[in-house]
């Protein structure tokens, strides 16, 4: 009897230990999966992507950011969608093509019913901060530039924590606006103190999920306001250019190069504090931390600099992705093509959020997390109306096109216009084009643009339809162009 007792409390015992054991176990797992990953992204302006050490280029200077590389996923072929500043943003904040949210000028404002990233991630829980260029208030028909002012609290789209400048050029002493309206100063080169800045964002708010934008203006143009420190480690007449350089604008390329590589270095010393940061508050593991930029710049390449145009050295940027408790810590290339849309679901989806309805761009964050390429078989490009340093008067034009992992395939509105074989030609020197060698290649990719254009509602209409549909105005007169264009020359 003493023995059937005994036997009974001893199985009592067992059955209570399983189930508080059990109970305690769920609830971790419960709480584990309810830890929401932080999200940073790093966001240079003009930054191409050849130029970081860890792709390969032995001239710049990009410690930090090579370390962070052999931490994270590389993006081989991460193609902005558009080559200009505002309409880059637009489109990574809400993932719509540009055609879709209307920002496809720059200075034209996103309209406040826009939905965007920091909104979609406050309803989440996240507390939401932006640092640095913002780009996006722009100013409708009418009205005066917006660059210099404060941007009103109902167009900041979401974020919270605001030490913004609407948009600057001049990145010593420069100006900006916090929460309130009141405006500072960031002292001296405006990436320290703005990264300073992020650094005290991340330490005060390391106990709740939050998103942060930081927002860095170099190393777009001017090319020689870096710390004079940094403009010494480049020596102009040792510095090699992209053999599409033609010649006679090597030395200026190179002179350039440097003041542009002097930027570049600085910021990657500033990435440097803050990944230092990440780790002393204990969050780097649960920290989707992205690092990229909103477009390239020719650097004389072809004879031009800056942007808008569909070669590579315009429309390929750095992107590194890191997120150490899904993605691990061992760099991996991703090499199939991403777009500008793409980008947000991708976060979302890696955030465990669901895109809204209002996103055009694909989610692949399951094949990241699956240690899959993205089976995206190309990236739309387009410029639906040339301006400012590309217009027409300059020879701007039209153009939709797509990039793949090995073709570039570009079309005016008289026709196929580009085609590259950038495996063969990496520097994009032999125009394919209309070549019958290539023809059933080339419809291949003819076919694959149409369907990217169908599947966006993209009409490609002349730039001055868009204008209209917009009510926008071209910057200065001499964008326009003449009536008869479609029958000029190329």
């Amino acid at each position: 009897m003493k023995a059937t007792s005994a036997l009974l409390l001893f199985t009592a015992f067992l059955f209570i230990l399983f189930f508080f054991t059990s109970c305690g176990s769920s609830q971790k797992e419960t709480q584990e999966a309810e830890v929401k990953p932080n999200v940073i992204i790093i966001l240079a302006d003009q930054w191409r992507a050849q130029e970081v050490g860890y792709m390969g280029n032995t001239q710049i200077k990009t410690p930090n950011l090579d370390k962070l590389a052999a931490q994270s996923l590389i993006f081989d072929n991460a193609v902005t969608t558009m080559a200009v500043c505002a309409p880059w943003r637009a489109s990574f904040l809400t993932g719509q093509y540009p055609l879709t949210n209307g920002v496809f000028y720059n200075d034209k404002p996103l309209p406040n019913e826009a939905l965007t990233m920091a909104e979609i991630y406050k309803e989440q829980g996240y507390v939401t901060g932006y640092i640095g260029k913002w780009h996006l208030n722009g100013h409708a028909r009418g009205e005066e530039s917006a660059r210099d002012l404060p941007v009103p609290k109902d167009r900041r789209q979401g974020f919270d924590y605001w030490k913004v400048r609407e948009v600057t050029h001049n990145y010593n002493n420069s100006f900006y606006f916090d929460e309130n309206d009141v405006k500072q100063t960031w002292e001296g080169y405006d990436v320290f103190p703005q990264t300073d800045s992020a650094i005290s964002y991340i330490q005060k708010n390391k106990e709740h999920p939050f998103v942060l934008m930081l927002s860095y203006g170099p190393p777009h143009d001017p090319y020689f306001s870096a710390p004079q420190e940094y403009q010494d480690m480049y020596d102009v007449n040792t510095l090699e250019v992209r053999p599409n350089v033609p010649i006679a604008y090597q030395d200026s390329a190179r002179k350039v190069l440097a003041g542009y590589y002097a930027h570049a270095t600085a910021i990657d010393f500033a990435i440097g504090n803050l990944l230092d940061a990440l780790d002393k508050a204990g969050v780097a593991d649960n920290t989707i931390l992205v690092f990229t930029s909103e477009h390239g710049d020719m650097l004389m390449s072809k004879g031009v600099l800056k942007k808008q145009r569909p070669y590579d050295e315009a429309i390929k940027v750095p992107m590194l992705v890191r997120y150490p408790a899904k993605l691990g810590t061992k760099s991996r290339h991703v090499i199939d093509p991403i777009g500008t849309p793409d980008l947000l679901p991708t976060l979302l989806g890696l955030s465990d959020i669901s895109s809204p309805k209002s996103v055009e761009g694909k989610d692949f964050s399951r094949e990241l997390l699956a240690g899959k390429d993205l089976g995206n078989e190309a990236a739309l490009i387009m410029l639906p109306v040339p301006f400012h340093e590309w217009k027409f008067s300059n020879g701007g034009r039209e153009f939709r096109g797509i990039r793949t992992k090995r073709y570039t395939y570009v079309k005016d509105l008289k026709g196929p216009w580009l085609f590259y074989d950038n495996e063969k030609d990496p520097y994009q020197e032999n125009n394919l084009a209309d070549n019958p060698e290539v023809k059933d290649l080339q419809d291949e990719l003819e076919a694959i643009l149409m369907e990217k254009l169908k599947a966006t509602n993209d009409d490609f209409l002349p730039a001055d339809d868009y204008m209209t549909q917009y009510n926008y105005l071209y910057d200065a007169k001499d964008s326009l162009r003449t009536a008869n264009y479609l029958d000029l020359g190329r």
